[in-house]
């Protein structure tokens, strides 16, 4: 599954499906063979090679190539993207409350543009059944990387209500995860990008915070942001999260410039993934990282289909950086061939 020679053919066979057909089709080859999944890499393998281990948030990652939230959303295929070489790997997001998402369609592709567009408004089984899956998971061993959850607000829940709805979320998950993503930048929830200011910043992760340092070992936070906001609202949050103890962000989450297609058809709304974010997410990071300075853990995500684009999200500031996107155009064996050019650059931590 992994030899890239046959990653044409099978895209071909994914790419006739409807996307998200192709993906739970996906999803459910990968839950299989995670089934069966217990080994370590060999040290030998690219995906554990001693120059690209990185030591961030008091965890060890092997490799700093993650696989970004919304594949995997019920953390259904763990050992299977770890076998696939991510040297980290984040799952959910994941809502307090089970919700189905939104009506289908809700996801659309743009081959030419290698691009995606999602509206899934964070679809999946809930909290607790993430952790009950977690603590299999964790009685076998695996995965022997850091995982991460993604939490998002419950759709029903007001937004002034999204702190308890947060808190809720997270003390279901807490024990289970290595670091947990508090996500108020999708654009698929109904306001939730309205969650993107100081004050709301504040209130949700010191409610997440007091069941946080009860914790034998409190979770290092993060908070993920849109790219549409301005460099100026971006910082502005940034510092907020950082005031209220969190480690680091996530930059960045998918746009709602539908407008950066080409051929968009009218009337698409959604998050657009994919190479047009490239640009825009690299650059916020890089404004970031200027005005927060060498300290916070910044991980760069966006538009990262080749070497060269992993090389720049470096190159912006970034200490490790995920797929997403690239995964579903260029295949499984992205995540070596990216690691091999990063070993060829000797990319500093």
């Amino acid at each position: 599954m992994t030899a890239q020679p046959t990653w044409p053919i099978l895209k071909s066979l994914l790419f006739a499906l409807d996307p998200e057909q192709a993906h739970s089709l996906t999803l459910a080859l990968l839950r299989v063979w995670s089934a069966f999944l217990a080994r370590r890499l060999d040290p030998s393998d690219p995906a554990r090679d001693p120059q690209l281990k990185r030591e961030y948030l008091g965890l060890h990652f092997p490799n700093p190539i993650g696989l970004a939230a919304g594949l995997d959303k019920d953390g259904v295929a763990i050992p299977a993207w770890q076998a696939l070489g991510f040297g980290f790997i984040e799952v959910g997001t994941v809502t307090a409350l089970p919700q189905p998402g939104n009506p289908q369609p809700r996801l659309f592709r743009f081959p030419k543009e290698e691009a995606l567009v999602n509206r899934m408004g964070f679809n999946n089984a809930g909290a607790a059944a993430l952790a009950r899956r977690l603590q299999r998971l964790r009685a076998r061993g695996l995965p022997e990387v850091p995982l991460g959850v993604n939490l998002g607000k419950s759709k029903i829940v007001p937004l002034a209500q999204a702190a308890t709805d947060y808190r809720q979320g997270f003390e279901a998950i807490a024990e289970l995860a290595d670091y947990v993503v508090v996500n108020i930048s999708s654009p698929n929830t109904p306001g939730l990008r309205d969650l993107q200011g100081g004050d709301e910043i504040r209130r949700i992760l010191d409610a997440i915070q007091t069941p946080n340092q009860r914790l034998s070992r409190p979770r290092p936070l993060l908070v993920k942001l849109a790219p549409d906001l301005s460099d100026t609202q971006a910082i502005a949050c940034a510092q907020a999260a950082l005031g209220s103890g969190a480690a680091g962000l996530i930059l960045t989450n998918t746009t709602h410039r539908i407008d950066l297609l080409q051929d968009a058809p009218s009337g698409l709304t959604g998050g657009l993934s994919g190479r047009p974010l490239f640009r825009r997410s690299t650059e916020l990071l890089r404004q970031l990282r200027a005005a927060l300075g060498p300290e916070p853990l910044l991980i760069g995500v966006g538009g990262i289909l080749e070497p060269a684009e992993a090389i720049a999200k470096f190159a912006a500031g970034a200490d490790l950086i995920q797929l997403y996107t690239g995964l579903i155009y260029r295949g499984p064996g992205l995540v070596r061939r990216l690691l091999q050019a990063l070993k060829t650059q000797d990319i500093a931590p």
